[in-house]
C-alpha cells in the first residue's frame, strides 16, 4: 500500500515537471505574439533550430508575461545594424490597435513618410513615394554592405521603443533564402495589412496577381536551388524539383492575374513548395547561394542590357521600314495618273495660290497618306474651307502618285498645288551650304557607314530624312513663295482638330516665326540641342533657354525677307560644316536661326508626344488645335500607340479603290 502511494506521488511530480514548462512557454508565446504577428511567422519559429544555434537564444534573459504590455499599434519593420531606430508616428495615440508585419524601406538618411495616413503608405509605399526609385538604390547599398538584419519594434504613439530582438538570421541566411526572392514581386511586402476607412470599417486592399507574383518568386528560388551542387548531388531530388517546376509553369502559363490560374494551381504549387523546403534543408551553405544569386543577377543584367539594345535597333528599324500598303499606293497611283489625259491632270482654281487673302499652308513630304491626312483633317474642321490653300512639295518619285491622290480626292472646296523639288532650279549647291553638304561623301559616311572610324553610333542618325533636302526646305519659304507674307508651316505627322484661322489674326510683334514653347520639360532647352562647350555656341546663346516646336509654326515672311533669315540659316550651316555645333536635323538651325525671332504661341495651339508618349492627357489632346504624333511610333505603323491612332485613321476614307487594292486598313 506504501509503495503504491509512493509511485502515484512521483507520478504526479513527473507529470508536474513536463505539463508546466509547456504551461509557461505557451502562455508567454500568447502574449509574445499578437494573432496578426503568429500568422506571420508560420515557418520561422519552427525553424529557428536549423539556423540559430541554441546557446545563441538561451543567451537572452527571459521576462515574465506580465512585464510584457502592449504597445499602442506597433509596426515591424527591417533596419540595417547600422541605422539606427526610427519612429513613425500616429496622430492619436491608440488609433490603430493592430500590428503589422512587413518590410519598409527608408530613406537615405533614416527618416520615414508622414504621419498621415501612415499605414496605407507603409503598406503601398511604392506607388505613391515620388522619390522611392533614389530611395531603392540608396537602401539596396545599405542592406548589401550590411552584416545582419535586426528586427525592431517601434510604437506609434511617439514613446521609447520597448524592446529590440537580437538578429534572428543573418543576412546571408535570411535575406538569400527567403527575402530576395520575394523582393522580385514587389518592393514593400505586407500580409494580412488592414487599414481603417472613413466608416470606421477596416478595409484591406489585395492585388490582383498577388498569387501570381508570389508563384514566379517560388520559381525563381527552385532555379537556384537547380544550380546548386549539394542540390546537384542529389539525382532523385533534382528530377523531382525539376518535375515541379515544369508543372508550375505549364499551370501558370501566360496568366496576368489571379482569376486567370486553373484549379489546380494551389495543389500544384503546394507540391513546388513542399520541395523547397526539403532542398534548404539539404542546402547548409549560404555562400553558394549568395554566389549562385550573383552570378544571375549579372546575367540577368547582360540580358537586358543587350535586350534594350536589341530594342531601340529594332524600334529605328520599323520607323524608317516603309510598310508594304504605303509601298503599293505610290505604284498604283503613279500607274493610273499616267494614264489620264493631260488635261485632266490639273488641280482647278490655280489663281488663288498667289492671293496674300486667302490662308496658305506650306506642307512638304514624301509619304502620301499622311499628307492626305493633313489636308483633310484641316479642310474638314475649317470655318470656310473655301479659304484655305496647300502648297505641297515632295519628291520626283512620289510626285506623280501625290497629285493622282489629290485628283481622285479633292479636299471640297480647299485648293491644292503640288509641286517637284526638281523644279526648283535655283535650289543648288552653290546657293545653299546644307545641299552641299547632305550631298558630300564624307556626310553619307558619318551617317550610314558604321564600319568607319568616323561614324555616329548612335542608330537615330540612319534615318534618311536626315539626308533629304525636303528636311531643310521649311528655311527657304521666302523663295519658294514669293508672293505670300504669311504662311503657316505644318508637318506631316500631325492631325488638326479645330479651325486654324485664327493664326492668322495673331500679332506676332515683328517675330518671325509663332511656335508653341516645349520648356515644360528639361531635356526641351537649348543644351540638349546645341554643343555648348563650343566657344561660338556658348559665347552667343543661353544653354537654358526655352526650345520650341516644328510642325505647327506661323511664319511671318515679310519680316522673314526684311531680316535676311534666309542668311542667317545659310552661315550658321558653314559654321557647323565639321558638325561640332550640332550634329543633325532641323530644330537645332532653326533653334539658331530663329534665336530671338520666335513668338510663343498658346499651348493649346499645338500639342506634341502623341509618337512616343503614352501619357499625353486627354484633356489636352480635346483642347488642342493641331496634335503632333512626333517620335518614332507613327500612326500609319504597326508600332504607332494604339489609343493615338483613331485621331488620325478617321480622316482616311478606307473604302477608296486605291486603299484596298493595297490592303490598307485602320
Amino acid at each position: 500500500m506504501v509503495r503504491r502511494r509512493r509511485r502515484s506521488v512521483l507520478l504526479l511530480l513527473l507529470a508536474l515537471t513536463v505539463l508546466s514548462p509547456l504551461a509557461l512557454y505557451t502562455d508567454r508565446l500568447s502574449v509574445a505574439l499578437s494573432p496578426t504577428q503568429a500568422r506571420d511567422f508560420p515557418g520561422e519559429i519552427a525553424n529557428q533550430g536549423r539556423v540559430v544555434k541554441a546557446n545563441k537564444l538561451n543567451a537572452l534573459s527571459l521576462e515574465t508575461a506580465s512585464s510584457l504590455k502592449e504597445p499602442v499599434g506597433v509596426v515591424l519593420r527591417e533596419t540595417s545594424a547600422e541605422s539606427g531606430s526610427q519612429e513613425l508616428p500616429l496622430k492619436k495615440a491608440g488609433e490603430h490597435k493592430n500590428r503589422v508585419l512587413s518590410e519598409v524601406r527608408v530613406t537615405a538618411d533614416g527618416t520615414g513618410s508622414g504621419d498621415e495616413e501612415l499605414i496605407e503608405q507603409v503598406t503601398r509605399r511604392e506607388g505613391q513615394d515620388g522619390t522611392s526609385d533614389e530611395q531603392d538604390k540608396t537602401t539596396g547599398s545599405q542592406r548589401q554592405s550590411s552584416s545582419e538584419t535586426i528586427l525592431e519594434v517601434v510604437p506609434l504613439d511617439g514613446g521609447s521603443n520597448p524592446f529590440k530582438m537580437l538578429p534572428w538570421r543573418t543576412l546571408a541566411e535570411e535575406s538569400i533564402l527567403e527575402t530576395i526572392p520575394k523582393q522580385t514581386s514587389a518592393k514593400i511586402l505586407v500580409e494580412n495589412s488592414q487599414a481603417e476607412g472613413a466608416d470606421g470599417k477596416s478595409k484591406s486592399t489585395v492585388l490582383p496577381d498577388t498569387r501570381i507574383r508570389n508563384i514566379k518568386d517560388q520559381l525563381i528560388k527552385a532555379k537556384v536551388y537547380l544550380g546548386l551542387g549539394a542540390i546537384r548531388a542529389n539525382s532523385q531530388y533534382l528530377r523531382d524539383l525539376r518535375q515541379r517546376v515544369r508543372e508550375v509553369q505549364k499551370v501558370l502559363g501566360d496568366a496576368s492575374k489571379d482569376s486567370d490560374l486553373p484549379k489546380n494551381a494551389n495543389e500544384k504549387v503546394k507540391a513546388l513548395e513542399q520541395m523547397l523546403i526539403k532542398g534548404k534543408q539539404m542546402q547548409d551553405d549560404c555562400s553558394v547561394v549568395v554566389k549562385k544569386l550573383r552570378a544571375m543577377l549579372h546575367s540577368a543584367e547582360e540580358q537586358l542590357h543587350a535586350h534594350k539594345k536589341q530594342t531601340v535597333f529594332l524600334t529605328q528599324l520599323a520607323a524608317k521600314t516603309l510598310p508594304k500598303g504605303l509601298h503599293c499606293l505610290p505604284l498604283r497611283l503613279t500607274n493610273e495618273y499616267f494614264s489620264l489625259d493631260p488635261a485632266r491632270q490639273q488641280f482647278p482654281n490655280q489663281e488663288r495660290l498667289s492671293d496674300p487673302n486667302l490662308h496658305h499652308y506650306a506642307l512638304f513630304s514624301d509619304n502620301i497618306l499622311a499628307t492626305a491626312v493633313v489636308v483633310n483633317s484641316t479642310v474638314l474642321n475649317a470655318k470656310h474651307p473655301s479659304a484655305h490653300v496647300f502648297h505641297i512639295v515632295t519628291d520626283r518619285l512620289n510626285y506623280a502618285p501625290m497629285r493622282m491622290w489629290f485628283l481622285s480626292n479633292p479636299p471640297g472646296k480647299a485648293t491644292i498645288e503640288v509641286q517637284n523639288i526638281e523644279e526648283f532650279t535655283w535650289l543648288n549647291d552653290s546657293y545653299s551650304p546644307v545641299l552641299k553638304q547632305l550631298g558630300s561623301q564624307s556626310m553619307i559616311d558619318y551617317y550610314f557607314r558604321a564600319d568607319r572610324a568616323n561614324s555616329d553610333s548612335n542608330l537615330k542618325y540612319r534615318n534618311p530624312k536626315y539626308l533629304s533636302i525636303l528636311n531643310h526646305l521649311r528655311f527657304y519659304l521666302p523663295e519658294i513663295y514669293p508672293n505670300l507674307d504669311k504662311m503657316v508651316f505644318l508637318d506631316d505627322d500631325i492631325v488638326v482638330k479645330k479651325d486654324l484661322s485664327g493664326l492668322w489674326a495673331i500679332d506676332m510683334k515683328g517675330k518671325v516665326n509663332g511656335a508653341v514653347e516645349t520648356c515644360g520639360e528639361s531635356f526641351h532647352r537649348f543644351d540638349r540641342y546645341l554643343n555648348f562647350s563650343n566657344p561660338v555656341i556658348g559665347k552667343n546663346f543661353d544653354p537654358h533657354a526655352c526650345g520650341w516646336a516644328f510642325g505647327m509654326n506661323v511664319f511671318d515672311l515679310a519680316e522673314w525677307r526684311r531680316q535676311n533669315i534666309t542668311q542667317i540659316y545659310h552661315s550658321w550651316q558653314e559654321l557647323n560644316q565639321d558638325r561640332l555645333l550640332w550634329k543633325l536635323g532641323t530644330l537645332p538651325p532653326g533653334l539658331i536661326t530663329f534665336w530671338n525671332k520666335t513668338f510663343p504661341l498658346n499651348r493649346s495651339w499645338h500639342v506634341l508626344g502623341l509618337g512616343y508618349n503614352p501619357h499625353v492627357s486627354s484633356r489636352d489632346i480635346e483642347r488642342a488645335a493641331v496634335i503632333h504624333y512626333n517620335g518614332n511610333m507613327k500612326p500609319w505603323l504597326e508600332i504607332g500607340l494604339p489609343k493615338y491612332r483613331t485621331y488620325w485613321s478617321k480622316y482616311l476614307d478606307y473604302d477608296q479603290p486605291f486603299l484596298r487594292e493595297c490592303n490598307i486598313n485602320p
